[in-house]
């Protein structure tokens, strides 16, 4: 008879192993490196030994044919001081064999003992059971968003993530970008591109900061949402820890955004390769400067050579970027559960501070590399 329990260190190399096949599509044997990074990220973290921990499903067979992560996330409401607990790598093999097995996996969280359960990854599957299980999908916080900067490059990007020989057209797409570039005037706004002289920020200023830096600017930088998260001591740094180490997105630089008074109005974290689309972590600002810090961003990036932003919308950042031609996306969704109709309310009304940090979006289990 299956059986749903909480991971023990022994099911690793058997859930990295379906990691591998059912999410990441190879066949190959999961490289050490991957088991040993599931053991940090599952086991190791900060706040784990409480009664909030990752399952797997266990066959009739007795093998592990199941899994989802969890992972906990301190989180206030009104001076409410709250659990929430974010789910991610939800899978199933053998599904023909045991078809209910991913809903009583879902079901089996979801019943845990936190206060809000969430995943900013859910694809179409996922979304069929948490609705089924009275979750919610927040449309607002389930699109990805895209900013092209250098077009002929940021189309060359694209197809060499299939067909690598693609970037040895680099130096006709740079003849051509500059070209393009150098005929738009400074702060004019197009779809295809940015201005080769910026997108115009202004008197704001960006300086580049430590991580240590960035970690404190979180705080006060949430503090106009009612429900967001509390990390723990250490769990910020544990996190920028993780999100640091994927070479394949470039290096993750953290910036800050001052006023022309120097006041700090905002901050943020994102993934800079020459040539590449550069993958934002995190934007942060105070209310009504959201418009000076994407534009911040937007330079920043420009300067640093990447070809188009992406990254994960949070409704606070919205009405600034319809006006400065971002495009948006429907990648996967954010979905939400909560057996407290005030907290569910919160969520729904885009109160809640939530996708990167407050997510998936920093493990290496998302972008990362395993050999």
């Amino acid at each position: 008879m299956s059986v749903i329990r909480a991971l023990e260190c022994a099911d690793l190399p058997a859930v990295a192993g379906m990691f591998q096949r059912v999410l990441r599509k190879d066949r190959t044997e999961a490289p050490a490196a991957l088991v040993e990074y599931m053991k940090r990220f599952y086991l190791d973290a900060p706040g784990w030994g409480s009664d909030l921990r990752s399952l797997v499903h266990v066959n009739d067979a007795g093998h592990v044919s199941g899994f989802v992560g969890v992972h906990a996330l301190p989180m206030k409401f009104s001076g409410r001081q709250l659990r929430a607990a974010i789910c991610s790598s939800l899978m199933v093999e053998d599904h023909e064999r045991d078809p209910m097995a991913g809903a009583r996996l879902l079901k089996a969280f979801l019943d845990g003992p936190q206060d809000i359960s969430f995943s900013e990854t859910a694809n179409d599957t996922s979304v069929k059971l948490w609705t089924r299980l009275r979750g919610v999908v927040l449309p607002q916080y389930s699109l990805d968003w895209v900013r092209v900067m250098r077009p002929s490059t940021f189309m060359l990007s694209l197809f060499a993530n299939r067909i690598e020989l693609a970037r040895m057209l680099n130096p006709f797409a740079h003849t051509f970008d500059r070209f393009y570039r150098k005929r738009m005037k400074r702060s004019e706004r197009r779809w295809t591109g940015v201005a080769a002289d910026g997108a115009g920020q202004g008197a704001f200023r960006a300086s580049e900061i430590g991580s240590d830096t960035f970690a404190k600017l979180v705080e006060p930088f949430t503090a106009q949402f009612p429900l967001r998260p509390e990390w723990m001591e250490g769990q910020l740094d544990h996190i920028l820890s993780h999100a640091a180490q994927k070479p394949d997105l470039g290096e993750l630089v953290y910036v800050s955004v001052a006023s022309p008074t120097g006041t700090n109005v905002g901050a943020f974290a994102y993934y800079t390769r020459t040539d590449r689309i550069g993958r934002v972590l995190q934007i942060l600002s105070l209310p009504g400067q959201a418009g000076p810090v994407i534009d911040c961003l937007i330079d920043h990036a420009a300067a640093r050579g990447v070809c188009g932003l992406r990254g994960r919308i949070q409704p606070a950042l919205l009405e600034a970027m319809l006006g400065r031609r971002i495009a948006f996306v429907p990648v996967a969704s954010t979905v939400v559960h909560s057996r407290d109709p005030e907290l569910l309310d919160a969520m729904k009304n885009s109160q809640v501070f939530l996708n990167g940090l407050a997510g998936e979006q920093w493990s290496r289990l998302i972008g990362g590399r395993f050999t």
